[in-house]
């Protein structure tokens, strides 16, 4: 019982957390003021930062606030431990890399165009979840991928009007190198996520210290990432050039977000947390509509609302089997 309500608790958690990083993302990169606008590559830098603190004081809670204990633990599992920890090498790149191109996607592409084809990470992590997991999946659960992937396309279509009210907005922006960083973006959440699950869970390490180790090889790429992009204007203008509270927000709860989908992977599994992230988008697209009152319901809106709702309960239902009759 606990562990399903620790479950269901991590998921409701990564929706919220989802359905905020988004709407403050995005206006993040939309707002126009005064001064040079906040590099994203700093933010991801920033972000690896404060998730490395953060599970460095998860420890230190873990140990009873034992700095001998601290210093201890760290010690015996990163630095007298090099091969575990290089583990994390290849998925901390690749998240790096996604958090940057996800601030690229949102900074060319309209909503609707990026949620749905942000979606795609699902299908992703569902392939790579059967090739590297060796995970089965039932008819029931490939069909509610299929209806899940259906619904939310129709929760994000766009409406005439809004098509052509952006459409004048998504010109100051590339359309093609939107798309092009989501799907690899897609691919790369997909990967990774799936390599992290499996090393969470064929190893008895704490969660908080894998992040540990994640988040110092996200901090040296994320560097060296802003460093080659960004490194005339962070020298001009140093790395918190153009952070504002908004900006803070963002990175905040991007940090978050590492933590939360590391305790998703931890108590449930990478398909549904996409679930989870589906439902974060209508959550997103219901205070669009009712707080910034810059969308308008359909009946395409409904109609993909109850397709995703029924695609939830589908992934979770299992079949019973047929009962023996010998044992009648």
């Amino acid at each position: 019982m606990a562990a399903f309500r620790l479950k269901y608790m991590s998921l409701g958690v990564l929706v919220f957390q989802t359905t905020s990083l988004v709407l403050t993302m995005r206006y993040s990169r939309t707002l126009q003021s005064e001064g040079p606008r906040y590099l994203a590559s700093s933010a991801v830098v920033v972000a690896e930062l404060l998730k490395i603190l953060t599970c460095v004081l998860l420890v230190f809670k873990e140990h009873s606030y034992s700095m001998r204990a601290l210093n201890s633990i760290l010690r015996q599992e990163i630095t007298h431990k090099p091969i575990e920890t290089l583990k994390l090498a290849i998925p901390s790149g690749i998240y790096t890399l996604q958090n940057n191109l996800l601030y690229v996607a949102l900074s060319n592409l309209d909503a609707a165009t990026y949620q749905v084809t942000y979606q795609l990470k699902i299908l992703t992590t569902a392939l790579f979840s059967v090739s590297m997991l060796g995970r089965r999946l039932g008819v029931y659960q490939w069909l509610s991928l299929l209806v899940l992937m259906t619904g939310v396309a129709l929760v994000q279509w766009p409406s005439e009007s809004a098509s052509a009210a952006e459409e004048e907005v998504l010109s100051a922006g590339s359309q093609v190198v939107g798309v092009t960083a989501v799907l690899v973006a897609c691919c790369s959440s997909g990967f990774a996520g799936v390599y992290f699950e499996k090393i969470l869970k064929e190893s008895k390490q704490s969660v908080w210290i894998r992040n540990i180790q994640l988040g110092m090889f996200g901090l040296i790429f994320g560097l060296f990432g802003m460093l080659a992009y960004d490194g005339n204007r962070v020298r001009e203008s140093g790395m918190f050039q153009g952070y504002n509270t908004l900006t803070w927000t963002v990175v905040a709860l991007q940090a978050l977000g590492g933590l939360v989908i590391a305790a998703v992977i931890k108590y449930a599994d990478n398909i549904l947390k996409g679930f989870a992230t589906s439902l974060s988008i209508i959550l997103s697209t219901l205070i669009s509509y009712f707080w910034l009152q810059d969308f308008e319901p359909t009946g395409v809106f409904f109609l993909g609302t109850i397709l995703v709702i029924v695609a939830t309960f589908l992934y979770g239902y299992e079949a019973k089997p047929a009962p023996n009759p010998s044992r009648a």
